[in-house]
């Protein structure tokens, strides 16, 4: 009896031990895509961000540069201070920092615009490789530069990287579970926090831009190992192969196996499989579009706003008494900026905004308010502008992990993994329009 006993108890122990091994591989799983989308925000973002605060340096290098070669020149630039004889108040660089902002988004811009068309074709694999590359020749192009079409092109590559990557890998979040999302909005964060502030502290300790930038070559590397070693791919992912070849490999049954699934399932893990009967036709894509625009207006305006501050009112609120100079005001600037972007964009784990709109005016007002501080110049201090900034990014950030967060929720499984890459240009044509803006403004207030 005791034998028998024993041995039909066994089978409970054994379920028990593989139900609670299973609980204990899927967290562990779920943690190391969590870590791995992190990873992969902070390493897409990295160049692009420090691409922008080193806007100052680049043009003021170029301006020493050109000042030294000839005899003409009416400046002396001292590539840590500014412009000593600069008639302007505001101590102006001959061209406006959105000339970087510009280099840094257009190319971002019209992937962005082209790409969702067709990047289904190019497998994830071999985006990721990709965007590696032309993250790590925009380091070396910008640091060897001599000429500022060649800083430009380097900044170009940056842009390149940071715009594939950011749609490919929203994309690439469809096949997991939903909370991956906060994981890349979070490192995303991250990356404006790391990527301005190293470049800040590396360049305030003494060492050269060129040597800065060069030390952060090991970060496009880190997005190698993020993906091909961290995440935990799902079987469904076209990895090597085109979407359209992926999902032909894929036979009757187990299309209809994945639709089968539970209802829990396919909420915390959709595939673009999931309930569909082929992939979008370019029809279905622009009705996703048209809906889409709820999204993308709010997220665009958030952004315009956002970086008509950065690029073209930071580099005017410089305060000549203040302990620092105008090249490290400018810095620490951007750096408190992504401090606020990287609070904001973790913050979707606690509090989530549907009311994108609001977000939207908030962040217009801050611009206006900082529009008439260049122009009246009533802001006594840079701690003030300190506190601005970091405002600002808390506004910008939560538009964008909210706006993502909704669409993945809101949207079907047949369309979500379009529908990802495609809203993210709203981002991209805020801060495009924000930087041909920023030009005109710049022009007015450095000729008073």
């Amino acid at each position: 009896m005791e034998q028998a006993a024993s041995v039909n108890a066994d089978p409970v122990h054994r379920s028990s031990d593989v139900t609670g091994g299973s609980n204990v591989t899927g967290r562990c799983t779920q943690w190391r895509n969590w870590t791995g989308f992190w990873l992969l925000g902070l390493c897409n973002n990295f160049a692009y961000v420090v691409m922008l605060s080193a806007a100052h340096d680049i043009l003021q290098k170029q301006e020493s540069q050109n000042a030294t070669a000839s005899t003409s020149a009416t400046l002396a630039v001292d590539f840590q201070g500014g412009n000593s004889s600069n008639s302007s108040r505001y101590d102006c660089n001959p061209v406006s920092t959105a000339a970087v902002l510009l280099a840094d988004i257009l190319p971002t811009l019209v992937i962005k615009l082209s790409a969702p068309f067709v990047i289904h074709k190019l497998p994830y694999g071999f985006r990721v490789l990709f965007c590696t590359v032309t993250a790590a020749t925009s380091f070396l192009v910008v640091s060897f530069s001599s000429a500022v079409w060649m800083s430009i092109l380097g900044v170009i590559f940056a842009s390149i990287s940071a715009g594939l990557g950011e749609l490919s890998f929203l994309s690439l979040t469809v096949y997991f579970s939903r909370d991956v999302l906060g994981g890349w909005g979070s490192g995303t964060g991250a990356a404006g926090v790391a990527g301005a502030l190293l470049y800040s502290i590396l360049t305030q300790v003494g060492l050269s831009p060129q040597i800065t930038l060069l030390t952060m070559l090991v970060v496009p590397f880190a997005m190698l190992i993020s993906y091909f070693f961290l995440l935990v791919l799902p079987p469904t992912l076209p990895q090597w192969r085109s979407r359209e070849t992926e999902y032909a490999a894929v036979g009757s049954e187990e299309r209809q196996r994945l639709m089968d699934g539970s209802e829990e399932e396919e909420q915390e893990k959709s595939t673009p499989e999931d309930q569909t009967s082929g992939p979008l036709t370019f029809t279905d894509k622009l009705h996703v579009i048209k809906g889409l625009l709820r999204f993308v207006f709010p997220l665009g305006l958030v952004y315009f706003a956002e970086y008509f501050i950065n690029q073209g009112l930071m580099e005017l609120l410089y305060f000549p008494q203040f302990f620092l100079s105008h090249a490290e005001q400018y810095r620490w600037y951007q750096t408190l900026y992504q401090v606020g972007v990287l609070v904001s964009r973790s913050s979707l784990c606690c509090v989530k905004i549907r009311r994108l709109w609001a977000l939207s005016w908030l962040q217009v007002v801050n611009a206006v308010l900082l529009l008439l501080a260049v122009r009246y110049q009533f802001l006594p201090s840079a701690w003030l502008v300190f506190a601005f900034v970091l405002y600002e990014g808390l506004l910008g950030g939560v538009a964008y992990v909210n706006t993502f967060y909704f669409i993945s929720k809101e949207t079907e499984d047949r369309e979500r993994e379009f529908s990802m890459a495609a809203a993210s240009v709203g981002d991209s044509l805020g801060i495009a329009v924000a930087g041909l803006s920023a030009f005109p403004v710049h022009r007015y207030f450095c000729s008073l």
